[in-house]
């Protein structure tokens, strides 16, 4: 047992989908950035896998929150009591004294400075007495293993729940960068939209992320790689009896068209705002796709097609930008780029 005051050491991808904590270079929470209140009294009922499990189930005692909208937080108490529960789950309880955290969180690189200071505030509102940021392409670029201190330009795309960042990397600095707050939510969004005007179904925004994940895709043709249809079961949005609707992959990567070509748009918007000498490396190099909207099938051969450079999916692209956040963590002297 330990009787005196001593510093924990976490690093953490506080995403709008999910929550990744990573303590002495392990991962420790990897959880739903959700969090359950009490109505009357604002006190924490249950954070993260449980929480989202109450997640459009709840009675009206108790409310469900994710309090990250785009990237940025939209409910502070909510984030705050989240950010609370979620490092108390890394704590072994074996310790006198509550230990001062010394922290470094993954940030959306177009935050404004109000944005980066409730970041702040948030976490040492929540226990941390260093707290340092890093934008999340950076964090994106050191967890795929890039160097990214070298004289040679990296271009990394991390489309993540709420955002999609864009960067162009060299020198430990960002020579180019767009972050659009058009991302896997607006993906979810759109089919719960399509899902309503098209076979006359409502589904919960759980439903149309399940729909993504099993169907979702950014081609029509996926050859060898297409999946089975998902079978959606839910009410008629207007006699409100049970349907069961089968759902393909290509209408879904018609109804995903929009969105898609807006995230292709920003990189081609990227791209021409980098010097010729670093846009050669990339060429050379390929473009990285990180976060969980890496997943969508098809996304990276629809983009090398279209933009004529090789696109590559992270080995890990769910844990990116927690483990550049963690290597961020280890090395806080010699990465002057921190926050």
């Amino acid at each position: 047992m330990g009787f005196f005051s001593f510093t924990k050491e976490i690093a953490m991808d506080l995403g709008t989908a999910n929550t990744i904590i990573i303590c002495d270079g392990k991962v420790l929470v990897d959880e739903p950035s959700v969090v359950a209140l009490d109505r009357r009294t604002e006190k924490m009922i249950a954070v993260g896998g449980r929480a989202k499990m109450m997640y459009e189930k709840t009675n009206p005692d108790i409310r469900t929150i994710r309090p990250l909208r785009d990237g940025v937080i939209a409910d502070f108490n909510a984030c705050e009591q989240m950010m609370r529960g979620m490092i108390k789950k890394i704590h072994s309880g074996t310790h006198l004294f509550t230990p001062s955290l010394k922290m470094v969180i993954g940030v959306p690189s177009g935050s404004t400075e109000v944005e980066l200071r409730a970041v702040r505030d948030s976490a040492e509102h929540a226990g941390g007495r260093e707290v340092y940021l890093i934008y999340e392409p950076m964090a994106a670029a050191i967890g795929i293993g890039l160097d990214v201190l070298a004289p040679e330009g990296n271009m990394i795309v991390d489309i993540g729940g709420g955002s999609t960042e864009i960067a162009v990397i060299s020198l430990g600095g960002i020579v180019a960068d767009k972050s659009l707050r058009v991302a896997g939510d607006e993906l979810t969004a759109d089919i719960q939209e399509y899902m309503s005007r098209q076979h006359n179904v409502k589904v919960s925004e759980r439903m149309a992320e399940r729909i993504k994940i099993n169907v979702g895709a950014a081609l029509t043709d996926l050859g060898d790689e297409a999946p089975e249809d998902y079978v959606v079961h839910g009410p008629n949005r207007i006699t409100a009896l049970p349907m069961e609707v089968p759902v393909c992959y290509q209408e879904i990567a018609r109804c995903l068209e929009k969105t898609v070509a807006k995230i292709e748009t920003a990189i081609l918007q990227a791209l021409e705002e980098t010097p010729p000498e670093l846009y050669a490396d990339i060429v050379h190099n390929g473009i990285y796709l990180a976060g969980g909207g890496a997943l969508l099938k098809g996304l990276a051969r629809r983009l090398t097609d279209k933009i004529n450079i090789p696109f590559h999916v992270a080995d890990d692209p769910l844990h990116c930008v927690a483990k550049g956040t963690g290597v961020a963590l280890k090395h806080i002297r010699e990465f002057s780029f921190l926050m």
